[in-house]
């Protein structure tokens, strides 16, 4: 049976992760939450005062670094490790939101957690989303994808999930921290926020969250039925 890298790239707050780990688990696939990673990253250097306009400080923090992603039956997700802590709620907060665009935005930092996230998809057979997915980790990925949708409608749902957390946050507040990291995403130096030229656009503006993951699953679908079709066959 054949099995194929779905890479989905796109804007914060656009359902991104949310598709990609349905995606995965009607495929029966493996997935990886890049953002979780630089969060997780985010949150060390916050723990351990790194500054992160310090070079020398960066790469020995990053040294120290050590994500897993591991299932947690009692949730039904992925959940991320750092250095064997649970992190999964703390990387979810505000704090980290507000600094994980410059975080992710340095080179040392992109370089470790692609090297990372390459080898952990050695055998396809793995849905990934992020920002560089389909242009920088897996350029040959089998099927791109990039989500985008109104930021009236991404705050909207941000604050929707912030709240069902227990964090009540000024919607103007959400909206701006979305445009401040939309902007440091797709402006920066280091693999910047883009569709890949082979990647398909989805408008999530409208979508409910049933309707995103059954049109990757539909595409996806189309892809392996196409790959099966051209595969050489075995003598």
């Amino acid at each position: 049976m054949h099995k194929i890298i779905i890479a989905v790239d796109g804007y914060s707050s656009c359902g991104k992760s949310t598709t990609a780990k349905g995606v995965a688990a009607q495929l029966g696939y493996a997935y990886i939450d890049t953002g979780a990673m630089y969060r997780a990253v985010t949150l060390y250097f916050h723990q351990n005062h790194v500054a992160i306009t310090n070079p020398k400080a960066v790469a020995k923090a990053l040294e120290n670094i050590h994500i897993v992603f591991q299932w947690n039956p009692a949730t039904s997700q992925n959940e991320t490790y750092l250095n064997g802590l649970n992190v999964e709620s703390e990387i979810r907060k505000m704090y980290i939101a507000n600094q994980v665009s410059q975080v992710s935005a340095i080179s040392e930092v992109r370089r470790a957690m692609v090297a990372q996230q390459q080898r952990m998809a050695k055998a396809r057979g793995v849905v990934m989303d992020g920002r560089d997915i389909g242009t920088v980790v897996f350029p040959d990925a089998e099927l791109k994808v990039f989500m985008t949708a109104q930021p009236q409608i991404r705050a909207e749902r941000r604050q929707t999930e912030l709240l069902a957390k227990g964090d009540a946050l000024d919607l103007d507040e959400i909206l701006d921290n979305i445009r401040k990291r939309d902007h440091i995403d797709t402006t920066r130096q280091d693999s910047p926020l883009r569709q890949a030229d082979d990647a398909l656009l989805i408008d999530t503006s409208y979508m409910t969250l049933d309707g995103q993951i059954e049109k990757l699953i539909e595409l996806a679908r189309a892809t392996l039925a196409l790959k099966t079709h051209h595969a050489p066959a075995s003598h």
